[in-house]
């Protein structure tokens, strides 16, 4: 029982490093990249490769699926010379960027890169989003109309 919440809480952390890196921008994860005192070696064991995939949506959040469109992806499965075999997957053709992504979970993955990627990569990612998700809110805010009822005389 304890080994399975052990791997639950790796695979939330996990999720959400593939998350971030997902979302990390080219620049983000080419910046950390070059800072490495020493580049891994590392094997490409998929891709990087360009792909689509199918967004579905529903109406209303209960209605019955549908298809909305294609999306294009790029993907790329890398492993590292420890062994540790990293995914990256991101929205548009970015081929570098899928790759980068991939080399930066298998680095997650290793106790002697962890805080490294943490820091100098997740956390500067997260706080963008953050930053962004704040701004969005403040400008939707300011476009918000309360509406109220008034009872007028007797009912």
């Amino acid at each position: 029982m304890e080994a399975r919440q052990e791997n639950a809480g790796r695979d939330l952390g996990r999720k959400r490093v593939v998350d971030l890196l997902a979302r990390a921008e080219l620049d983000d994860l080419a910046r950390v990249w070059d800072g490495l005192s020493e580049q891994p070696e590392t094997q490409m064991l998929r891709g990087p490769e360009i792909g689509l995939v199918m967004v579905r949506g529903r109406i209303g959040g209960g209605g019955a699926p549908f298809n909305l469109g294609e999306a294009t992806v790029s993907r790329a499965t890398v492993r590292l010379g420890n062994g540790l075999v990293g995914h990256g997957h991101v929205l548009g053709a970015n081929l570098k960027r899928a790759r980068l992504a991939a080399v930066f979970d298998a680095l997650w993955q290793d106790p002697e890169h962890r805080l490294l990627v943490e820091t100098q990569l997740l956390e500067p990612v997260a706080a963008r989003i953050a930053e962004r998700k704040q701004t969005k809110s403040e400008e939707v805010a300011a476009t918000r109309v309360d509406f109220f009822t008034m009872v007028r005389g007797e009912d």
